[in-house]
């Protein structure tokens, strides 16, 4: 009896041992790699904004950041300087430092395709700002209506200029949605009521806002009005204007940035419509945050328009 009972208590003992080397709780499941796969995705969320060299873009930044602090939310922010190929690099980088969620604001909606790709493969939800993608699995839309905001724009622009006058159009960088769809509902509100005598990129940027117009203003002098995709843009040309020591050319930008607020403030510009990107950075971390903790949530979340004039 005494060798049944010493025999009895060694296995308990050797069985004991080997429960407590065991790192898996009771009825925890864990992964082929060692991972347990009810474990908790990381907090952390990275943000890549398509360029910081432009006061919105800086403003959502902002917002996002305040938004973080304010939630206890871990940010990495990346600026892609307007570079498609940084931009697909500086994410690759965040999907290697296992961030839990990635907020992406294009630089352009078709080569970040890939780039979402890469994200989902690696099971990291993405959820795109103000600009949108061409492809991949995105978790939500964060942005204004700019079909919306570029018709706000061409229905203000006809009332000002009147029916059969000569206006530009500046584009934004090519290939973007903000730039495809400004311009698509600036050209249905003026249909075939405005003439554009001329149409060309400025890619978001003042500097080139300028030398477009300015190079624009050498073969077309008689002009009423100027659109542009953003307020970057529309202030530079409207140094060109003044530089030609053109009149009552009446011009509107997008985007509202403290600086274009104070030109329509001054009366230099006539208007621009604000999309309030400090708004759209702290949406993307408020629905950032509900996607880790399980929540579903729109596929679109519409931010506000306002025409500011």
């Amino acid at each position: 009896m005494k060798k049944f009972s010493s025999l009895l208590l060694a296995t308990v003992m050797v069985m004991f041992l080997i429960a407590g080397c065991s790192t898996t709780a009771p009825g925890e499941k864990t992964n082929t790699d060692g991972k347990e796969s009810g474990a908790a995705p990381s907090k952390k969320i990275g943000l890549s904004v398509s360029t910081l060299n432009n006061p919105f873009f800086v403003t959502l930044k902002e917002g996002a950041e305040k938004k973080a602090k304010e939630l206890g939310m871990e940010l990495v922010v990346v600026d892609a300087q307007n570079d498609a190929a940084k931009q697909a690099s500086d994410v690759e980088d965040l999907i290697q430092k296992k961030v839990g969620l990635l907020l992406i604001n294009p630089t352009d909606s078709d080569a970040v395709t890939s780039i979402i790709k890469s994200a989902n493969k690696a099971a990291i939800p993405v959820i795109t700002l103000d600009r949108s993608a061409n492809g991949g699995e995105v978790v939500s839309h964060i942005a204004s209506d700019n079909t919306a905001g570029g018709e706000l724009a061409g229905q203000y622009m006809l009332e000002l200029v009147g029916k059969g006058a000569n206006i530009v159009q500046l584009e934004g960088v090519p290939g973007s949605s903000a730039a495809r769809e400004r311009g698509a509902g600036f050209e249905k509100a003026i249909g075939s009521d405005l003439k554009v005598v001329a149409k060309q990129t400025a890619n978001f940027d003042r500097a080139q806002g300028l030398s477009v117009m300015e190079n624009i203003l050498q073969g077309n002098k008689d002009i009423k009005g100027v659109f542009a995709q953003n307020d970057e843009m529309a202030l530079g040309a409207l140094q060109a204007i003044k530089a030609a020591g053109l009149k009552d050319v009446k011009v509107i930008g997008f985007d509202a940035t403290s600086d274009a607020i104070a030109a329509v403030n001054s009366k230099e510009m006539s208007a621009t419509v604000a999309q309030k990107p400090e708004l759209i950075g702290s949406m993307g971390i408020e629905t950032a945050k509900k996607v880790l903790d399980g929540e579903t949530v729109e596929k679109f979340i519409p931010v506000p328009l306002e025409l500011i004039k």
